[in-house]
């Protein structure tokens, strides 16, 4: 009976093999069948070898379980193969042949197998069953003295969380909520991406969701507690169905040092052949397979260096470029995420790592102070140290420790010296292997990061994309200080955490302590003062406390004091934003309680700063132009429109071009003399800067001439030889001009001049449309203009109508609004009030087009009110 089946098909190309090894095995091990996986996996890789490289076609693998074993099935497509049309002997062909030994394979090592053959196909299966064993048995191991266990709280708790195929917590138990300080309530819909602390470093690591998706997985990550720290956790995930089909995932999860109790052991070899007596010493050491990621290599090595001394911590540190300095990699035994990425001295002297480049037993620490720095306040006493060597360069060293004092002695030290001199190779094959994909990792953030900065002269947003983008590939937090000028003092400009909720707790912090120095030395320097202030605030917290009986006593603000110590609480660093050779800010960044930083990390960090600091000065100069800009143009308008007795007055008035106030199109309305009005709309050649200085120059030389008693024609006249006196800076200019006197009767008499401007509309009320002027010449043309004034009456809910080009002129394609398309907008304006008409005005150009106006615009509208 089938109880579940799983498919793939495999494309004709060498590393198809290797792929569809995999498939089994994760299969294999999802369905819990360990015993049979790898006599599976060599029959596939032999079968699936002779598919994709030997037929050339693609490789169907279907494996299918049953109560009492497995079967795989193997398919190629060769078109051309003869169909056997009688039985005939099994020619398994020679031993030493490279292909044909997929079928002595599976006649060793398969339960039952066979080969079925179709015009298109070549069909090879084989069974394999499970072995007989009691219920309940699945493996055992060695049996250990009771000093070798592993050591575990008073009670080991396993959490359990069951997550759907969309990444949400579907299941969590009474353990889960007991280590991590969620109930149930709290977690169950949410993505346990939000909960997780998966390794962020550029370039480097498997995510969360991508573990989720396979079909079985193991290994260290961190869970993000209620209390805001973060819980190292092993974690052993298992891809599962429902009846309904539908995929979860089951995670079962314990504390990283009680790994022991989910960890899948070590295959040991089945037999003591010729083959396995001639296994590397390195396998010997680290174990097979090895693993292939440098943390899980270093990880491995001291686990098996502390077991092989039966000691109680251990612990590697790899040695940096110039091989000054030596950081810490890999620990057991000691508290790992306080030492991890420290970094120790190299160089010899009394108080320093001086054993670092030759093998070293201390048979009491207590003897010799600070002899091994990473080993203080740990409660160790004896050590031995030995270096990893590649070609007589230092690449790091690997030390164990015990309790106890008089431990070691030469006889460990050169044990410990021979798996180093093992290890030592492989090591530094994976830490380059590393290195390479951070700088891969890292040049294609500072590439997205360069392309984000450059997208914006936006000062915040400047500065929230500085954050958001070392938060948290880079760093936990992150606070920007910026500096308005040499003489001021930083100022903190935006706070970004992690984890939302401790933003405004942080920001709180960093307030009450003094900003940091500005320095403009480059690279990265530890800032102390947010981490003490920290603790110190945490250390008062806990103080007040004192005499409650639970932590469920606590209030929130004594619970968001301590979060926030938690946070802030390890290593800050400090970068300088240097532009344009002045400091004009600090880049601050941090880590959570007793966490480091890589020196990769700070040097991409150094890299970024400086794209920071000059995307920012860009922005600041950007700033401070635009709003001297805006100042000026805001100088060009009017500065309000007057109350006109029993006449409404409106207007509308765009610019064109992006930041521009103030263009080519003007307007004003003006008090003249008691009962006179002047009012002008204008249009100057062009757009831009030059068109609105020549702006300024026709409306405030229109108010100074109307003041002075000139009349309209003698008002023009005059503005027409000013604009001639420009010179090479003139610009023609087209201008209706006209004075208002309201009248007692409620009407208003009106005189206009219309120099070359679009002639002014009037609507009566019975709903007609015609011009109120006479075209005239425009002027900055001609020195000698002969212009006239043309007089009429508005009578009550009568409207006047004054554009500029830009509304008459709105296109799309050949088409455009005209004198005539405006005319008939406006004879459907009638009852409206004068800003009613100015905003249909509008309404009807900006929708005669899908593109937006590109010119400037300007709309007057005057209306004399009906009598109540």
């Amino acid at each position: 009976m089938i109880t579940a089946r799983a498919a793939a098909t495999f494309e004709p190309v060498a590393r198809s093999v290797a792929t569809a090894r995999a498939f089994v095995r994760d299969t294999l091990q999802g369905w819990g069948y360990t015993d049979v996986v790898d006599d599976a996996v060599v029959l596939t890789s032999e079968l699936v070898t002779n598919a994709v490289i030997h037929a050339g076609t693609a490789a169907d693998v279907l494996c299918l379980r049953t109560e009492d074993g497995v079967r795989v099935e193997i398919a190629d497509h060769y078109p051309e193969r003869e169909i056997p049309l009688q039985p005939a002997a099994l020619d398994l062909g020679s031993l030493d042949s490279e292909n044909g030994r997929g079928l002595l394979l599976c006649a060793a090592l398969a339960s039952r197998w066979g080969v079925e053959y179709s015009p298109t196909r070549k069909h090879v299966w084989f069974q394999l069953d499970l072995p007989d064993r009691p219920v309940g048995v699945r493996s055992a191991g060695p049996l250990l003295p009771v000093g070798l266990l592993p050591v575990t709280d008073e009670r080991v708790r396993v959490a359990v969380a069951q997550v759907d195929s969309e990444g949400a917590v579907a299941a969590w138990n009474d353990d889960a909520g007991y280590l991590f300080g969620y109930t149930a309530d709290q977690v169950i819909g949410k993505q346990l991406t939000d909960f997780t602390a998966w390794p962020q470093t550029p370039g480097t690591s498997t995510g969360i969701a991508d573990a989720l998706r396979l079909s079985r997985w193991e290994g260290s990550y961190g869970i993000r507690g209620a209390d805001g720290r973060t819980i190292p956790v092993y974690g052993s995930h298992l891809r599962v169905r429902d009846p309904q089909g539908e995929p979860s995932t089951v995670c079962l999860l314990v504390r990283d040092y009680e790994r022991a109790v989910l960890q899948t052991p070590v295959r040991a070899p089945v037999s003591d052949t010729a083959e396995s007596r001639k296994t590397d010493p390195f396998e010997i050491f680290i174990g097979s397979p090895a693993p292939d990621d440098l943390d899980g290599l270093l990880q491995r090595t001291v686990e098996r260096a502390r077991d092989m001394l039966d000691a109680d911590a251990a612990f590697l540190l790899l040695a940096t470029d110039d091989e000054t300095e030596l950081e810490v990699r890999a620990t057991t035994g000691l508290p790992s995420a306080r030492q991890r990425f420290a970094r120790v001295p190299v160089e010899a002297g009394t108080g320093r790592y001086g054993s670092a480049r030759m093998p070293a037993v201390h048979e009491d620490l207590d003897a010799v102070p600070g002899a091994v720095p990473l080993l203080g306040n740990t409660g160790m006493r004896s050590v031995v140290t030995v270096p990893l060597k590649v070609e007589g360069r230092l690449t790091g060293s690997l030390g164990v420790a015990a309790e106890a004092a008089g431990r070691y002695s030469n006889e460990e030290a050169l044990r410990l010296q021979f798996a180093a001199d093992r290890i030592a190779l492989a090591v530094e094959s994976a830490r380059l292997g590393e290195l390479e994909r951070l700088r891969r990792g890292s040049l294609s953030f500072l590439v997205e990061a360069s392309d984000l900065l450059a997208g914006t002269l936006d000062r915040d947003q400047t500065l929230a994309l500085m954050a958001q983008m070392t938060v948290p590939t880079l760093a936990t937090w992150c606070a920007v200080y910026t500096i308005a000028d040499p003489a001021s003092d930083p100022e903190l400009s935006y706070v970004l955490h992690e984890d939302e909720e401790r933003i405004d707790g942080v920001k709180s912090l960093l307030t009450r302590i003094s900003p940091p120095e500005p320095v403009r030395t480059p690279g990265a320097r530890v800032w102390a003062a947010p981490s003490q202030a920290a603790h110190e605030a945490a250390l008062r917290t806990s103080m007040r406390s004192i005499g409650i009986g639970d932590a469920g006593g606590l209030g929130s603000t004594t619970r968001t004091t301590l979060a926030t110590a938690a946070a802030v609480g390890g290593e800050t660093v400090v970068l300088p934003l240097v532009a344009r050779n002045r400091v004009i800010g600090m880049l601050t960044l941090g880590k959570p309680s007793d966490d480091h930083f890589r020196q990769e990390i700070l040097e991409l960090a150094e890299d970024l700063s400086r794209r920071a600091a000059l995307a920012l000065d860009n922005a600041r100069l950007y700033s401070e132009r635009t709003a001297i800009s805006q100042s000026l143009q805001r100088s060009l308008l009017p500065p309000g429109l007057p109350a006109v007795p029993n006449v409404e007055v409106d207007v509308i008035y765009r610019a064109a071009g992006e930041g521009n106030e103030v263009g080519g199109d003007f307007y004003d309305v003006f008090p003249i003399r008691d009962g006179a009005y002047g009012f002008a709309i204008g249009d100057v050649c062009g757009t831009g800067p030059e068109a609105a200085a020549v702006t300024g120059l026709a409306r405030h030389a229109l108010r100074l001439l109307a003041r002075e008693g000139f009349g309209g024609p003698a008002v023009l006249e005059r503005l027409n030889a000013a604009i001639l006196d420009e010179g090479t800076r003139s610009r023609f200019l087209t201008l209706l001009y006209g004075e208002l006197w309201p009248q007692e009767d409620g009407s208003a008499l009106l005189k206009v001049v219309c120099a070359g401007h679009p002639l002014p509309l009037r609507l009566r009320q019975d709903g007609s449309v015609e011009p109120a002027a006479d075209p005239q010449p425009l002027l900055g043309v001609m020195e000698d203009l002969e212009l006239y004034e043309q007089e009429f009456t508005l009578e009550p809910g009568d409207v006047l109508l004054c554009v500029t080009d830009g509304v008459t002129e709105r296109r799309e394609g050949t088409r455009m609004l005209g004198d005539d398309g405006l005319a008939d907008v406006l004879a459907h304006c009638t009852g409206l009030t004068a800003g009613a008409v100015a905003a249909r005005i509008l309404r009807a150009v900006e929708r005669f087009a899908a593109e937006p106006p590109s010119d400037d615009m300007a709309i007057l509208t005057m209306r004399v009110p009906e009598p109540h």
